[in-house]
């Protein structure tokens, strides 16, 4: 992980992020990339050829402001490189860790407090569609950055297996151990033994070549998907749940509706969305 890129807006969400990026930097000798949009309003944008030294004004200090948040005593020792970009337009994050080759993406979010504001039309939901590049969602000070037991919420659908693959070569260079989770639902979702298991099979043997990680898989019968990885989550003893995502297209099917966001804005755990 050479290059990780942290957007942040000066709040405490933000900064818990960059603290977990700055932790994650270091223990893998990566350089920090810090994005901030500047939120110029419009009627400041449409008067700039009125009040051009106005609109340099509001610039400048904004830009001061950056630099001082940037002077941060668990920086030291990390390349940071500074990007400012003059208009607040998540959905160009990817196109940004695309420019400057970053491999991850660190955002702060509030997660839930009565409306959804992680996924529902937030800043960090236009990230996660649009990128390219796992994005690790923070919501809480984190004081111990080290992903030893790792939650991949999976479906055993085929289209999810380039995400496993990334998730699997990321975290066995990190020393993770990453267990699979399967939900089984009452219902017309249900699914018998047998039928569960020529599906993890045919996942294994597809993406493995082998079935030497068939130990790895947690089966856990629950009334929602959410639960359930929230409960295996918590039964393993889990550091970060990973879920699979479309991008643009949403989450993967797995998640029907809402339980992808759900999972994303209930889990007091950090959660790193893969995308399929």
């Amino acid at each position: 992980m050479k290059k990780i890129i942290v957007p942040i807006d000066f709040s405490e969400y933000s900064e818990y992020a960059l603290k977990v990026a700055a932790k994650l930097a270091k223990q893998n000798n990566s350089e920090l990339l810090v994005l901030h949009m500047l939120e110029m309003s419009d009627i400041m944008l449409t008067g700039a050829g009125e009040e051009p030294q106005k609109i340099i004004y509001f610039l400048k200090l904004a830009e001061q402001r950056f630099d001082e948040f940037l002077k941060k005593d668990y920086l030291s020792g990390i390349k940071i490189t500074p990007i400012v970009k003059h208009f607040k337009v998540f959905s160009e994050v990817n196109e940004i860790a695309k420019e400057h080759g970053a491999e991850l993406i660190v955002m702060g979010s509030h997660g839930v407090s009565g409306a959804k504001e992680f996924f529902i039309g937030s800043n960090t939901e236009r990230v996660v569609r649009n990128a390219e590049i796992p994005v690790l969602v923070v919501k809480n000070d984190i004081a111990k950055v080290k992903f030893e037991i790792v939650v991949f919420a999976c479906d055993f659908e085929e289209d999810t297996i380039e995400a496993y693959l990334k998730a699997s070569k990321m975290f066995n260079s990190m020393n993770s151990k990453m267990y699979l989770v399967n939900v089984n639902l009452p219902n017309d979702r249900f699914k018998s033994s047998d039928e569960i298991e020529k599906e993890v099979v045919n996942f294994f043997t597809k993406a493995e070549a082998n079935l030497d990680k068939m130990s790895d898989v947690k089966y856990v019968s629950d009334y929602t998907v959410e639960d359930g990885i929230l409960n295996a989550a918590n039964k393993c003893g889990a550091d970060l749940i990973v879920v699979p995502t479309h991008g643009r297209k949403g989450l993967a099917h797995f998640f029907q509706g809402s339980v992808g966001e759900d999972v994303a804005n209930h889990a007091t755990l950090p959660v790193m969305t893969y995308k399929i």
